[in-house]
């Protein structure tokens, strides 16, 4: 069988193009799309419950912040600590990678906790409508991992595995016959200090040796977490949109973090480890991270809209007099 029949060669350029200094990627492409998608979706929702646009603008600056922070101190945090230790500007210096999902979660979490207090909105009230537009962002992440041809999957055998020629990571050494839908790749062994290995890739055009490492199929764990962050996205919209302004406190939120977390959790068992110090573990760091944020979702979800004194959470209903206020006073 032919690598193209066996599996989807997938050597998209991560670079979109050169201008000048700048470079335009892919991944940055993706990351701000649902920052913008994002604003027409919940200026939707807000209007639809008769709060005022206004506040989408506020929130997203909020929610720009706590992201970026968030992912970044989490990846320093979570997964490369020493470095961290060694040298704590290392944390400013994102182009050179390293961004965590889950301490994405944590600024997020804490961001909306900001904007609820400081602009009197019910804090599971932003949270309820928030996560409509983070399934977005999840779809959008995993979409630009894609295109970076990073967070890969296991070999694997089914016939929509990805060969990730790109990823030097996970280059294997050359067996004979090819396995199906491998690939030899032009790279080179590196040694590192601490005696562990891996490979570089050599310049484009560079020909292919015979002993060189070669990329086999692997599960496309990018487009299954992109494809279930899509599913996540149609569900909570399609319950909101059933009860809007009457949906229980608590509800969306807490399902999204269990749905979301528990297939994070389930998912990483199809996933390379990214880190070496997670080799040997049961579980891994993004599992061991799932872990408590499954038991509050869980405890969300079970408490939803059972306050009898607040069962849907409050948000300032000044869709009205905003708009009326920016009419011209003879229209008035």
């Amino acid at each position: 069988m032919s690598p193209f029949l066996a599996a989807v060669f997938w050597n998209v350029n991560p670079i979109i193009a050169h201008l000048g200094p700048v470079t335009l990627r892919w991944y940055g492409l993706f990351f701000m799309l649902p920052f913008v998608v994002g604003t027409f979706v919940l200026t939707h929702i807000y209007r639809s419950e008769r709060v005022s646009p206004q506040w989408v603008d506020v929130i997203t600056i909020y929610m720009l912040i706590g992201t970026i922070v968030g992912a970044r101190l989490g990846h320093m945090l979570f997964y490369d600590f020493e470095a961290l230790k060694a040298d704590p500007m290392v944390v400013f210096k994102i182009w050179q990678g390293g961004l965590a999902s889950h301490g994405a979660t944590l600024g997020i979490l804490l961001a909306c906790w900001l904007f609820a207090r400081n602009n009197k909105f019910d804090y599971l009230w932003v949270l309820d409508r928030i996560v409509i537009v983070v399934a977005l962002g999840g779809a959008c992440i995993r979409t630009g991992n894609l295109m970076n041809s990073e967070i890969v999957g296991k070999p694997t055998t089914a016939p929509w595995g990805f060969v990730f020629p790109r990823d030097a990571e996970h280059l294997l050494p050359v067996t004979r016959p090819l396995p199906a839908g491998a690939v030899q790749v032009a790279a080179e062994p590196v040694r590192f200090q601490d005696g562990t290995t891996s490979y570089r890739l050599l310049p484009e055009g560079t020909a292919v040796a015979p002993d060189s490492p070669m990329a086999v199929p692997r599960h496309p764990t990018q487009i299954y977490e992109a494809l279930f962050c899509i599913f996540l996205l149609a569900l909570l919209y399609s319950m909101w949109n059933r009860t809007k302004e009457r949906t229980p406190r608590g509800q969306l939120f807490g399902l999204f973090v269990v749905l979301l977390f528990t297939q994070r959790f389930l998912g990483e068992f199809l996933k390379e480890n990214q880190v070496d110090f997670e080799n040997g573990r049961l579980l891994n760091q993004g599992q061991l991270l799932s872990i408590p944020l499954i038991l509050i979702g869980i405890w969300v979800l079970w408490r939803a809209g059972k306050d009898p004194k607040n069962p849907y959470g409050y948000a300032p209903r000044d869709l009205e007099a905003k708009e009326a206020a920016a009419l011209p006073p003879t229209a008035r």
